[in-house]
């Protein structure tokens, strides 16, 4: 038989797979001694069959039932009894965190009778009455689902009693049935409302945001109630073990006197900072602190814990590893390591470059003349300028709650700004305003400025400055603590990784920016871009020449132009590789407009225009994408090849004869088979070979060939006997493989997919493995097996995202390259996936 419920004291947090996170970390804390008030978990398991076949297990009822009469033994109630009753708590737990995304249902086991043993138990009505209050509302949004607002409308009267038979009411007109009394199912019911919470719309795009299957379900975690709300006495709170939003140690987090857990993560009241329960309530501070040291020695993290203090005694109803900004990760980390707690490596694991990336983002100038709209908690730190929007937005604003509401949560974890209690703004969710503490209205469209480091608000856009993290990658100046952390942190990835990171840079400025931030050289440097602006002129003659003379002399007035590109790309990277591409893009994209070009010669003809549109029109392709460029251009046009090849290596001499150390590599594009790359090779060849004679210097430039179409990755065997090195050009290979126009598809269908599931990711993002991804590893196995000296890189937008970055690891690639912005992000992932390669014990291809 199955095993569907586990008793707290039966679990433990290497379970978070079936009893999900929650339910694993009550029973960590089970374990380990501290106050939880007791209860069992239904598993996962039961939530996929539920979700599967629209019915519980067989088994769970009565697995349920034996809990619960093992549960009141151990607390000498009944639930739902007449005299003191036991009342539960039933709430959602998934394996990885979804803070707000699920239900939570209060107070099970209240009706007419056992309120009045409630009453009378603690002494005190309203607030028995206050909470079948709440357990009607809870359970008719959640279990029948009732729209909030009919219950928010009888929501005006101060009487409790005449409160709930209002609420009663509510739920009869809007579902014909009464509120059942009978506890068990009011349990059940309640049960089966978690499970279906999974598939909800907020929970579902909650998992697409952050990668999340969407088939793990749930587990339900049932609980015996305390409460927070009984007096002056009582209370609940948050607590993190460190500074979520910068990593600093301290005791932060919020407390609300008389009030239970969800109004503190629902953030419908303001808290008090949790440094105030030392004042009003110092025996449980103290217990608070201890627990909150031991968990994080246990966990060796940081830790969030929800806690309940009832008539002054402590009650543990949570913790787990606490979500927590991009600079507090960094910190954090490194702290830890300096403690003792964790070593680099595991410290490295705890990081991304996704978080270091928002590190790099520009902060808000400090202005003290500007006077904020508005103050409220710093939730999650950076900046933002733009329009208020009531639906999506790069920056989370809200007039209540604190640090822990699940605003900010989900803020700090999605890496969006968040600013949280701004009680002087006045949001109309209806009317779509705001309201200034001026009493000035602000439409949704205006713009606001959001620093969630100091928690304002101000009106309009203000100028941003450069971050400290950026400014330590341009300058290499440490300048606190956290330029501190993340130095240290790249360091030892560099130290672990087996990937080289390059960067894609086509001028020097970019090569100088791109080793400065760590990069090991050019993976990418696109010849085309030197041929824009006052260039282009030249390009059209090239096209528009009538002979070989003409067109020799159009080569030739751009040779020297290339030759010097080069030598400025090739000093900022002395001493480091430096892949130039030949001409890729069709011969049209350098002439005008097709369209513009056709109004001006009907309307202004000259004999130059006419001239250019033929040429146009000659040019034209349907898919140019799949036309005439890449290395077809170089077979096609005369003396094309030879230029380039000749300004590389002449580029190559001169720096040599400044003393310099060039390692320029050719690399020839869209290759579909040996044939193209093997005549394109001879002739670079024999370039290189009059130039070394001219010279008198060795000019030896390996040559290479971009990977970019299924066919090239198919016979990559065949391919790698004429090349010295493979570049996936995984931009062109994943449209190609998919049959898809990046260009066209990203604004039309693209959107349709994500939201029906197609794509988790944009494959143009995040590599495709099943399908690009064995593309790539069919070449890399078939290249080396031919040439086991084949250097493979990868060149594409790819060679910067982090998820692909650990494929190109794992698949045996020698470096990515990405945009020079991006090489910090690539060098921390490339250690990352290092690590992640040696704990899974493989072995690089």
């Amino acid at each position: 038989m199955t095993r569907y419920v586990y008793e707290f004291s039966q679990g433990g947090r290497d379970m978070a797979d079936l009893l999900g996170g929650k339910g694993a970390n009550l029973a960590e804390m089970t374990r380990l001694g501290l106050p939880v008030p007791p209860g069992f978990t239904v598993t996962t398991e039961a939530c996929r069959e539920y979700l599967a076949t629209g019915e519980e297990p067989g088994e769970l009822a009565s697995q349920v039932a034996h809990a619960l009469v093992e549960l009141e033994r151990h607390t000498g109630r009944e639930l739902g009894g007449r005299d003191k009753p036991l009342l539960l708590s039933v709430r959602s737990g998934s394996k990885f965190s979804m803070p707000g995304m699920m239900e939570t249902i209060l107070d099970i086991g209240l009706g007419d009778a056992s309120v009045l043993g409630l009453a009378k138990a603690t002494g005190s009505e309203s607030f028995a009455w206050d909470s079948y209050r709440r357990l009607l509302q809870m359970y008719g949004r959640t279990v029948l689902g009732i729209a909030p607002e009919l219950f928010d409308r009888r929501g005006s009267t101060d009487d409790p009693a005449r409160l709930v038979e209002d609420y009663k009411q509510v739920i009869r007109d809007a579902t014909g049935e009464e509120f059942p009394q009978d506890p068990g199912a009011q349990l059940y019911r309640s049960i089966r409302a978690v499970f279906r919470s999974w598939n909800s719309e907020r929970a579902r795009l909650y998992r697409r945001r952050e990668h999340i299957p969407d088939d793990l379900g749930t587990a339900v975690n049932i609980q015996v109630m305390v409460f927070g709300n009984l007096g002056p006495d009582s209370g609940t709170g948050v607590a993190f073990t460190r500074d979520p939003a910068t990593g600093a140690r301290g005791v932060y987090g919020d407390y609300l006197q008389d009030a239970q857990g969800e109004d503190v993560v629902a953030g419908i009241r303001n808290a008090v900072p949790l440094a105030e329960l030392e004042r009003l309530d110092p025996p449980s501070y103290r217990q608070l602190i201890d627990h909150m040291s031991t968990l994080e020695h246990h966990y060796r993290d940081l830790c969030d814990i929800e806690f309940t203090i009832e008539r002054g005694t402590l009650w543990m109803l949570q913790t787990r590893v606490g979500k927590r900004t991009a600079e507090a990760a960094f910190r954090i980390a490194e702290a830890l390591v300096d403690e003792e707690l964790i070593g680099e490596d595991e410290a490295l694991a705890r990081v991304s470059g996704a978080q270091l990336a928002r590190l790099m983002f520009p902060r808000f100038e400090a202005h003290a003349e500007t006077k904020p709209l508005a103050h409220g908690v710093p939730a999650s730190p950076g900046a933002a300028v733009g329009a208020i929007a009531f639906d999506s937005a790069e920056a989370v604003l809200t007039s209540r709650g604190g640090k822990t509401s699940h605003a900010a949560v989900v803020a700090r974890g999605m890496g969006k700004v968040c600013v949280c209690g701004a009680e002087e703004l006045t949001v109309d969710v209806e009317a779509r305003t705001l309201t200034a503490p001026d009493r000035t209205v602000l439409a949704e469209g205006t713009v606001l400025s959001v620093d969630g480091t100091a928690g304002t608000v101000h009106l309009g856009a203000l100028p941003l400055t450069d971050s400290p993290v950026g400014r330590f990658l341009d300058t290499g100046e440490r300048d606190g603590v956290l330029t501190e952390a993340v130095a240290r942190t790249l360091e030892h990835a560099d130290s672990v990784s087996r990937l080289g990171v390059r960067a894609n840079a086509d001028t020097p400025e970019d090569a100088a920016r791109a080793r400065r931030y760590g990069a090991e050289g050019i993976g990418l440097c696109r010849t085309e871009h030197m041929f824009l602006g006052e260039r282009r002129v030249l390009v059209e003659s090239m096209i528009l020449a009538e002979d070989e003379s003409g067109r020799r002399a159009a080569l030739d007035a751009l040779l020297p132009l290339q030759r010097a590109d080069f030598a400025g790309v090739l000093a900022a990277m002395d001493g480091l590789p430096v892949t130039i591409r030949l001409i890729d893009p069709p011969l049209h994209e350098f002439l005008p407009d097709r369209t513009e070009l056709a109004v001006r010669v009907a309307a202004h003809p000259t004999a130059h225009d006419r001239r250019l549109l033929a040429a146009v029109e000659r040019t034209h392709e349907s898919n140019p994408m799949l036309g005439l460029r890449g290395v077809r251009l170089g077979l096609v046009v005369p003396g094309l090849v030879e230029m380039q090849v000749r300004a590389i290596a002449e580029a190559v001499v001169e720096r040599l004869r400044d003393g310099g150390d060039p390692r320029a590599e050719i690399m020839v594009p869209l290759v579909g088979t040996v044939e193209e790359l093997r005549i394109v090779r001879a002739a670079a060849e024999r370039v290189l070979t009059e130039v070394s004679k001219a010279s008198g210097l060795t000019v030896d430039c390996p040559i290479g060939t971009m990977i970019e179409l299924p066919r090239a990755a198919l016979t990559a065997g065949r391919i790698a006997e004429a090349a010295d090195f493979f570049s996936f050009g995984t931009n062109d290979l994943t449209q190609t493989a998919w049959g898809l126009s990046r260009d066209d598809v990203e604004a039309s269908f693209f959107p349709a997919y994500l939201a029906q599931g197609i794509f988790v990711t944009s494959p143009f993002e995040t590599l495709d493995r099943d399908g690009v991804g064995r593309l790539v590893r069919i070449a890399v196995e078939e290249g080396r097996a031919t040439n086991p000296a084949l250097k493979i890189g990868v060149c594409g937008e790819h060679g910067g995202d982090p998820d692909s970055i650990h494929f190109f690891h794992d698949t045996g690639l020698d470096y990515v390259s990405c945009s020079p912005f991006r090489v910090p992000t690539a060098r921390l992932e490339a250690g990352r996936a290092a690590l992640a390669n040696r704990a899974d014990g493989a072995s690089t291809p």
